[in-house]
């Protein structure tokens, strides 16, 4: 079964939530915050002998702990005033290395640059590409770190896989905060976290038989308990009657997560991981009857 992401001309979720790739996009922006904070500089370091001992420092460092190559190419180029040169030894492999190395070589230059000043702008930067970008990994102090993992990717695969043909008003809420969480242009994250909340009301009424009545989930949990239709653990219902109340008021309407000024990736990923796991936990629920 092609998810929606292959048959609107998407790429599957762990492409779109990049894990195990870094795209064009993603690499060139990586590129451009090198060459911004870093290594826009040789040409001056270059050409004004001892101007920037940082970079000089960035240099052999680079040459010597990362490449690992002889040190004498490096010395000729700097003696010889080529910074275009060096620059272009360093862009050669960044664009042609493996994906994982992009990470390990932004991660070497914010560790081994000495002015903690471009170091920290960098790191900072470098997020706001990342998250604009869908990557899965972000700079946790001066480490690049998974934030996203297998286990969330398959739970949202297997929620939209479960929903598309039995359950299909879930599949379309899911579907619709899958697409307003990846859209890179213009990430909608506020009605991304609603989609993902809509699903697990969804799942609830369709189970129910009332998917034209208005009832909080707990009033559905509620109503499966009573009538034998799912028994939950009064320590996991309550669980997913917080979740809710994350972004409910008492009386249901939707507004304690939802005045937050600044709602970003993490909390939809959260939301949409949390209620895929919801769904399927439902769905595997009543398969058991």
């Amino acid at each position: 079964m092609k998810l929606f992401s292959q048959r609107y001309g998407f790429k599957p979720v762990k492409e779109v939530i990049q894990i195990d790739n870094v795209d064009e996009t993603l690499r060139n922006r990586l590129w451009n915050a090198l060459t911004m904070f870093y290594f826009g500089r040789l040409e001056q370091y270059l050409y004004i002998v001892g101007s920037d001992k940082n970079m000089r420092i960035l240099l052999f460092m680079l040459w010597d702990k990362y490449f690992k190559k002889p040190l004498d190419n490096l010395n000729h180029w700097i003696r010889s005033n080529l910074p275009s040169t060096i620059y272009e030894e360093i862009k050669r492999y960044f664009f042609s290395c493996e994906w994982y190395e992009v990470y390990d070589f932004i991660e070497f230059i914010a560790n081994h640059y000495p002015d903690e000043e471009t170091n920290s702008k960098f790191i900072k930067y470098c997020n706001l590409v990342l998250e604009e970008e869908m990557s899965a990994y972000r700079f946790v102090g001066k480490t690049i770190t998974r934030i996203t993992s297998d286990t969330e990717i398959s739970e949202i695969e297997e929620a939209l896989k479960s929903t598309k043909d039995k359950f299909k008003p879930v599949y379309t809420h899911l579907e619709t905060a899958l697409k307003l969480l990846s859209n890179r242009e213009s990430p909608d994250y506020r009605n991304s976290i609603k989609e993902s909340i809509l699903a697990v009301e969804a799942i609830c009424k369709i189970i129910l038989g009332t998917e034209t009545e208005k009832i909080t989930l707990r009033q559905a949990l509620d109503r499966m308990e009573k009538e034998g239709i799912i028994k939950l653990h009064p320590a996991l219902k309550g669980a997913f009657e917080k979740l809710y109340g994350y972004t409910s008021s008492a009386d249901g309407i939707r507004h304690a997560l939802f005045d937050e000024p600044n709602l970003s990736f993490d909390e939809a990923k959260f939301m949409l991981v949390a209620c895929s796991a919801f769904v399927n936990y439902m769905i595997g629920k009543i398969s058991e009857k």
